[in-house]
């Protein structure tokens, strides 16, 4: 993991969309990397603050720096990508960024639970992963995910993490961004 100081931060996650992000995303028409920034264009179209933003493309990182090998949730073992990258960003980013990330599979659930129609938004492999992670909340889970302050920008995030799939989109990528993760870094 990288240093303390932000200059440091910021490589690191920049070396690891370099390193990672060409691997395919669970058998989506989209590599890990353009995934994670097509959810953050998504954020910026919805005009969405820095923090959510920011959330957005980094919602995955954990399957990049988790023990569990990338492919983990097509195999049926659930890598708890979610909390390991919210962990990391936790030390880094304010609770704005983090616990969104933390909250991005909770919210899928939670959404199952509470939308008859957005089962049928979701794409196969997000169908697929749903199950390892829990499947549709129960009643006492919805209490709980709405009693949390960060929920409702968790669903946002979430929305947009399934709009962030299109073969061939030109966005920005993640060195786009640069100015933005610097200046969010808490350190």
């Amino acid at each position: 993991m990288p240093g303390t100081n932000s200059a440091s931060v910021v490589d690191f996650i920049l070396d690891l969309f370099a390193r990672r992000g060409a691997t395919e995303y669970m058998g989506e028409a989209v590599s890990m990397s353009q995934h994670m920034e097509q959810t953050a264009a998504c954020a910026v179209a919805d005009g969405a603050a820095d923090e959510l933003v920011i959330a957005a493309l980094l919602h995955d990182i954990g399957h990049f720096i988790g023990d569990h090998p990338i492919d983990a949730l097509e195999k049926g073992i659930d890598n708890n990508h979610e909390e390991v990258g919210a962990n990391y960003l936790q030390a880094h980013f304010s609770p704005e960024v983090s616990e969104p990330v933390r909250l991005h599979v909770a919210a899928k659930r939670y959404l199952c639970a509470t939308d008859p129609a957005y089962l049928s938004r979701l794409s196969n492999a997000s169908v697929n992963s749903l199950e390892v992670q829990g499947g549709p909340m129960s009643a006492a889970e919805i209490e709980g995910f709405e009693a949390n302050p960060h929920h409702r920008a968790a669903v946002k995030l979430r929305l947009y993490d399934d709009d962030g799939k299109v073969a061939g989109l030109t966005i920005n990528p993640l060195t786009a961004y640069r100015a933005t993760l610097q200046s969010l870094l808490c350190e």
